[in-house]
This record gives structure tokens, C-alpha cells and sequence, in this order.
């Protein structure tokens, strides 16, 4: 029997995991809001399925229905996850054939501790909205997955870069800044090991909770420098973090400080293809694929 994966939201992780698992002999169907993103998910060879975020169509039922697998990617928002709502259907119902389950969290949801190192079993205090609506969701998919027997693993993704979305790009086109915030760091993940560590945990049947982010938190700027070096661009000025202009949202992240440990995942073998933001850029820019 062929394994079917399901993603619901195949934005930009949804659909490097969609590629790990096709690569290993999945069929694989992703949602998407829109009809003309639809297209491009089947022009990558994933089942497109259009879903508003909220209503369970008979298409999507249907998919639900045999899927083996299945990967959340839809931030839960002020409502709370879409197949946990009152008036949703249980999961178990939706979905009788699933044998294993992934929710994409984020390391926001550690909030801040000053620089120092974070790992699973840290207790959670998450400080923006978004964070604890993200914590009310993993509980949720947790809780399915003690009920049900089903294995349920929690994705807490670090900050996400890949071909077409970093700062080699960035540099191209004159967006790249280097803020500066005395001892600020942050974690990242290369989006191809987002899809390798999924894959790699579903094969190994593995829930509970596991930090996905490369081997070498660091400041944003030297990021930075990196990318201008490779793109032999001119570094770009320092900005005073205190007096830059940025959203709110941009700025929240700078509220946050902490160093996410990525022990447990390699200790349980899994290999990153990408273990630092330098070898990394290298491959993209040596590769070609930086722009996408």
C-alpha cells in the first residue's frame, strides 16, 4: 500500500517536507488558500487541495481518509488549530488510517532566556501572542497523540531559510541589514533538513517534542557579512538596533535571546545535510539555487 501524506498549509517548510517524502515513496497532496497556488503545488507534484482554513471539504475529507501521515502546518491563530475546534469532526474519524502525525511549532514558544541554551524539556514562557497560541496547539496535537497511540511529534522550528528566501538574496537586492543588539543571537534551519527531519522521524515512529535548528546559533549580522562575502558585495553599515525601523512583529523577535539546542535530534540520528549557515550559503551560492 502507498503511503499518503498529507500537508495541510504547503507554503515553504510544507513543501520541502512534500519533496522528502515524495523522494521516499509517497504520494503526497498539500492545501493551499488559493487556486492559482494550487497550480504551482501540482507543478511540484503535490495534490493540490483548496482550503480556506476552517471548512472541511469533500475533498479534503476524502484526503483526510487516506492519509497515512499527516503534517500541520497552518498557525493556529486567535480560533485555535482547525481540527481542534468544537464543531470540527474528531481527528480520529478524519483520519482512520493515519499512523503518524507532525505539528510545526516554533522556538518562540521557549521565549526569552538571555542567551542561554534551551532544549526540550525546558519549561515553556512564551511572550507574543502568536507563541502561546502555539503552545495551546502543540498541547492539542500531544494530547491526540496519548489518546489515540498514534505518534505525534512536535516540530519547534528555528528561523527558516532556503533557496529563494536568504540573505544572498537579500544582498542582491539591497534588503540586507545588519542590526545590531548587544549578545543577540538566533537559531536557523535550512528548510531541506525541516523536510529531512520530518521524514526521519516518521520513519522512525518517533512523537514528543523535538527541537529543529542547525548546530550554531549566532548574531544576525554576521550572517550578513557572510552572505556579502560570498556575493563579493560590499558589507553592509551596522544599525543600532535601538534606533532602526522595524515592525512590530520584526521587533518582537529581538525580544527573545536564547540559544536552541538541537542535541536530542542528533543524538537519535538524525544528519543535517546543513549544520551551519556557512556551509549553507556556500552550497546555495555555489549551487545556484540561492534565487529560488
Amino acid at each position: 500500500m502507498t503511503k499518503h501524506l498529507l500537508i495541510l498549509g504547503a507554503g515553504f517548510s510544507g513543501r520541502a517536507i512534500g519533496d522528502a517524502f515524495k523522494a521516499a515513496g509517497f504520494s503526497v497532496s498539500g492545501t493551499t488558500r488559493s487556486a492559482e497556488k494550487a497550480e504551482s503545488l501540482r507543478a511540484l507534484g503535490i495534490t493540490p487541495i483548496v482550503f480556506d482554513g476552517s471548512t472541511i471539504s469533500e475533498s479534503l475529507a476524502a484526503d483526510m481518509a487516506r492519509a497515512t501521515h499527516v503534517v500541520q502546518s497552518i498557525a493556529p491563530g486567535k480560533d485555535g488549530d482547525p481540527l481542534f475546534r468544537a464543531e470540527s469532526p474528531t481527528l480520529s474519524s478524519l483520519m482512520p488510517k493515519l499512523e503518524w502525525a507532525g505539528y510545526l511549532s516554533t522556538v518562540g514558544v521557549y521565549g526569552d532566556h538571555k542567551g542561554a541554551w534551551v532544549a526540550e524539556e525546558t519549561a515553556l514562557n512564551p511572550v507574543s501572542a502568536r507563541s502561546v497560541e502555539r503552545v495551546e496547539a502543540e498541547n492539542h496535537w500531544l494530547a491526540f497523540g496519548e489518546a489515540s497511540g498514534i505518534p505525534v511529534a512536535v516540530l519547534r522550528l528555528a528561523g527558516i531559510y532556503g533557496p529563494g528566501r536568504n540573505a544572498l538574496r537579500n544582498m542582491e537586492e539591497g534588503n540586507a541589514r545588519r542590526l545590531i543588539k548587544k549578545d543577540q543571537v538566533f537559531n536557523r534551519i535550512r528548510v531541506e533538513d525541516i523536510g529531512g527531519s520530518a521524514l526521519f522521524l516518521s520513519e522512525n515512529h518517533f512523537g514528543g517534542l523535538w527541537n529543529i535548528t542547525d548546530d550554531e546559533p549566532g548574531p544576525p549580522q554576521d550572517v550578513v557579512a557572510e552572505a556579502a562575502r560570498l556575493m563579493d558585495l560590499p558589507t553592509p553599515p551596522d544599525i543600532p538596533f535601538e534606533t532602526a525601523e522595524l515592525s512590530p512583529m520584526a521587533r518582537s523577535f529581538y525580544g527573545e535571546n536564547k540559544r536552541v539546542s538541537n542535541a536530542k535530534l542528533k543524538a537519535a540520528g538524525f544528519e543535517f545535510r546543513f549544520p551551519n549557515y556557512r556551509q549553507s550559503l556556500a552550497e546555495l551560492k555555489a549551487s545556484g539555487r540561492w534565487r529560488g
